[in-house]
């Protein structure tokens, strides 16, 4: 190759870098940072964020818990939903548990005495809580009066479809027996049931998942026991919030006719009108509750 041939191909090389360093790396961004200053973007530019006296305290985009240093919920605020990123509505580890309906069985970690409990007994302790905290109906199918996966182990002979045949001994798989040396159902089939000595044993058992007597609508909506996608949503269905009202009103010392209407201020519709479902944005709506209504305990 001839050196200048070799010259023109190098200078129109650079001549294409510089040209689309020039639009990528200037022009673009400068053009996206114009429109986001359009009147009406610039809030969602910034990141919808949320001021008290000239102090950054949230964004509208993002949950954040509202618990005391011990975990528990704080009476006078509407809590939000689960979340699963980092130790809660961190953006830096924004996720989901990635654990699935199979997932209903506890285990006890290697080398540990520690449980890890499935996502069943997962959404079962959460709805237990909730029940507890706001005075409702907690059960959900599945899940034990205790808050755990009601969940047996069935052993003995199976016909060619991996059905048991005759039951020979029956294990709560979730129930530890020190904890819960009476397990939530007497016998199946016959057999007694028996508390198991360690979480996520028998496995050489039929698995069977008993839904007991709870309603098929459940008072503790889904989203109150289980995490958004992204582990960040700051909303709640309506269904959630309404079961909060009284807590929070007692709390505040207003009626709940007062907090409802805040409720009513902060719910978002359907986006079009037919897309997703009508949701309450926590973080906004107990801030607005803090400078309406200050609580007083």
């Amino acid at each position: 190759m001839r050196t200048s041939t070799w010259a023109r191909q190098h200078l129109a090389a650079l001549r294409a870098l510089l040209v689309l360093t020039l639009i990528t790396g200037i022009v673009y961004p400068v053009a996206v940072f114009a429109v986001g200053r359009l009147p009406g973007l610039s809030d969602k530019a910034d990141g919808s964020l949320l001021e008290v006296d000239g102090k950054v305290v949230g964004s509208s985009l993002i949950g954040q818990p509202f618990i005391d240093a011990e975990g528990h919920a704080l009476r006078q605020y509407f809590q939000s939903r689960p979340s699963a990123a980092g130790d809660g509505y961190d953006p830096l580890s924004t996720s989901a548990s990635n654990l699935g309906p199979e997932d209903i069985i506890d285990t006890t970690v290697a080398g540990s005495a520690t449980t890890k409990p499935s996502l069943l007994s997962t959404v079962c302790t959460r709805s237990k809580q909730i029940a507890d905290r706001e005075g409702v109906d907690g059960r959900r199918p599945f899940c034990t009066p205790d808050g755990l996966g009601a969940v047996l182990s069935v052993l003995g002979p199976r016909d060619a479809d991996g059905e048991v045949t005759r039951p020979i001994a029956v294990y709560s798989v979730n129930e530890r027996c020190a904890e819960h040396p009476v397990p939530f159902l007497a016998s199946y089939r016959g057999v007694p049931v028996r508390c198991a000595e360690n979480p996520g044993g028998y496995p050489e058992g039929r698995i069977v998942p008993i839904p007991g007597d709870a309603p098929t609508d459940p008072a503790v909506p889904a989203d109150a026991v289980t995490a958004s996608g992204s582990g960040l949503d700051p909303h709640i269905s309506p269904r959630y919030a309404d079961i909060q009202v009284r807590r929070v009103a007692d709390a505040r010392g207003i009626t709940p006719e007062q907090v409802r209407a805040l409720v009513h201020a902060h719910t978002a519709g359907r986006p079009l009108g037919f897309l997703g479902e009508p949701a309450v944005d926590v973080v906004a709506l107990n801030l607005e509750l803090d400078r309406r209504f200050p609580f007083q305990g």
